[in-house]
């Protein structure tokens, strides 16, 4: 064999490797894009060439798991194993499988020995050993970070992606400051990658921080004009807001981004979102007509959100129903049950369901805000179908969630206990909670009085009376002109309790004279004091001896 077919076979042998790097490099790109359709044909395509090639069996398992595939990604990692049981990056593959299965231990041994079979210096081994335990929920967080700094121990290390998975895995454990941290030196390593200022900024979103995550997303499309993930944050942020502002933002993710039924959802979304319901109804109709079995379920939903808005509760009810269940259960959202609550409490029959469905949004949602928010759309639930007592168990629990609740929150949830008759309860809010920490207001004096007297008519209970003095005392004190009116009435029901209940005229009097030093022209107290007075006299007046008496009985002096 000549020196020149030798030379000729080894540049073709060369080219032929240089082109299917380029390729998974490709594919790599796609993914990095978030656009996993191109992604999957991609390393297809590689893998059609070169079936053994690792990396893009690899990848291509990544893409498949982020298009939900997981089926495909195990069958893919398990038949190449048994061709190559010793293929570090397949190894780690099948570790994140057994990962998301549950499978720990398992998984942590596979990652053990790709570490081994490539003596701690692969630093693509590392980050897919990062990668997984971010992505798989039962992924050890700390266990990456830790494999992940290992990797910037390895000789001449420059990869920007550690860096950028170090920070994910800072964001599983909520640590945001070490995420940005994380974030900030894969810039120092790649400042054009815009995924690293996308990922500062979503810490930020997390914060609810607008100040700082608009003009973060703003860096990452300056840094990578055709990073679509951006396209689509401030496409959502601005869904909720201003759709003529998020407009645009669609435009540009769906240039960006591969064409298919991801991107006609997207434009359903935006039509219900511009107000269009009859047309965000169709087109999600068509979707479903279009792909069958293999639409997203969340059209099902669309459907019924149309509906609902379009107060036609059989249809919401029908597709809300459907997409229940059709979609996954992890991938249901607390706001899922907040619709299928709304659509309950308009449907005769189904309102005791409305209280069921918001009590999932709670249970399932991780935010203190929402939870907060689907209590009180319970609360006044209960209030529109007069069910106090339901209203003040709502109202309990948001207080009680709630890290700074104000004063009205407080007075809602004590009143509505007063209102549902729940008189132990209103006690112990009013005249224990709202005195003790609003000592200068009125409200906690007052309604601990009235849900005394309420409790008990007859006036017998041992608070009555302490409560009524500490109303009058407190009205005088915070303003007596402003509340003359709260001290008077106090006075009053004293007044009707020692001559009453205690048979205490004189000092039933002594309240009526309260009152009149207060309010001369009080109508009350000067209907009442002659006949204290009087039945002072009488009772004062000495007893008469038998057969003595000045009066004579009707008719007496014609019987003698």
């Amino acid at each position: 064999m000549s020196k020149r077919f030798i030379c000729f076979v080894t540049m073709v042998l060369l080219g032929s490797n240089m082109l299917f790097a380029q390729s998974v490099e490709q594919g790599r790109k796609f993914f990095y894009y978030e656009r996993y359709k191109s992604a999957r044909e991609n390393f297809e395509k590689v893998l059609a060439a070169n079936p053994n090639n690792i990396e893009a069996t690899y990848w291509l398992g990544q893409t498949m798991l982020e298009q939900k595939d997981s089926t495909a990604a195990k069958n893919l990692y398990q038949k190449a194993l048994q061709q190559n049981g010793n293929a570090p990056l397949i190894l780690v593959g099948m570790g994140e499988i057994e990962l998301r299965e549950g499978k720990t231990n398992d998984a942590r041994q596979r990652f053990e020995t790709a570490i081994s079979l490539t003596k701690g210096r692969d630093v693509e081994v590392f980050n897919a050993i990062g990668r997984a335990n971010v992505d798989a929920k039962a992924g050890d967080a700390n266990y990456a970070i830790q494999k992940l700094n290992e990797a910037t121990q390895v000789k001449k290390f420059d990869n920007a992606e550690t860096y950028l998975i170090m920070g994910d895995a800072y964001r599983k454990l909520i640590d945001g400051g070490n995420a940005i941290t994380s974030y900030t030196k894969a810039l120092n390593l790649d400042p054009k990658l815009a995924a690293a200022h996308h990922k500062i900024a979503k810490v930020y979103v997390t914060q609810r921080n607008s100040e700082m995550f608009l003009p973060g997303f703003e860096k990452a499309i300056e840094a990578d004009p055709a990073y679509a993930p951006t396209y689509f944050e401030l496409f959502y942020y601005w869904y909720f807001k201003d759709v003529n502002k998020a407009a645009p933002y669609l435009d540009k993710f769906i240039a960006n981004s591969d064409q298919g039924p991801d991107v006609e959802y997207l434009k359903t979304d935006f039509l219900f979102a511009s107000g269009k319901f009859g047309e965000a109804k169709d087109k999600a109709l068509g979707l479903i007509s279009q792909y069958g079995d293999k639409v997203a379920p969340r059209m099902y939903k669309m459907v019924a959100y149309a509906c609902d808005t379009l107060k036609d509760m059989n249809c919401a009810n029908k597709y809300m129903t459907e997409y229940f269940a059709k979609q996954n259960p992890d991938d249901i959202v607390s706001a899922d049950y907040e619709e299928l609550a709304n659509i309950n409490a308009q449907t005769p029959g189904s309102e005791a369901q409305a209280f069921v469905n918001l009590q999932k949004a709670v249970e399932i949602d991780t935010l203190e805000e929402n939870k907060i928010k689907y209590i009180s759309k319970a609360a006044a639930l209960a209030k529109k179908q007069g069910d106090r007592k339901q209203e003040a168990n709502w109202l309990g629990i948001a207080y009680g969630l709630k890290k700074d609740p104000t004063q009205t929150d407080l007075y809602n949830w004590g009143m509505a206990n007063y209102q549902a008759a729940n008189y132990e309860a209103a006690d112990s809010i009013f005249c224990n909670i709202y005195q003790t920490q609003y000592p200068d207001q009125i409200y906690g004096y007052l309604w601990c009085a009235r849900t005394i007297q309420a409790w008990d008519t007859t006036m017998q209970s041992p608070k009555f009376a302490p409560a009524q003095e500490k109303l009058a005392e407190m009205a005088l004190k915070l303003d007596s002109v402003k509340f003359k009116s709260q001290a008077t009435g106090a006075y009053a029901a004293l007044t009707s309790y020692y001559n009453d209940v205690k048979k205490d005229s004189k000092t039933a009097l002594t309240y009526v004279d309260k009152i009149l030093a207060i309010d001369p022209a009080n109508s009350f107290a000067n209907q009442v004091k002659p006949i204290l007075q009087k039945l002072i006299n009488q009772s004062s007046a000495p007893a008469k001896k038998s057969g003595s008496s000045t009066t004579a009985k009707p008719g007496s002096a014609a019987k003698k």
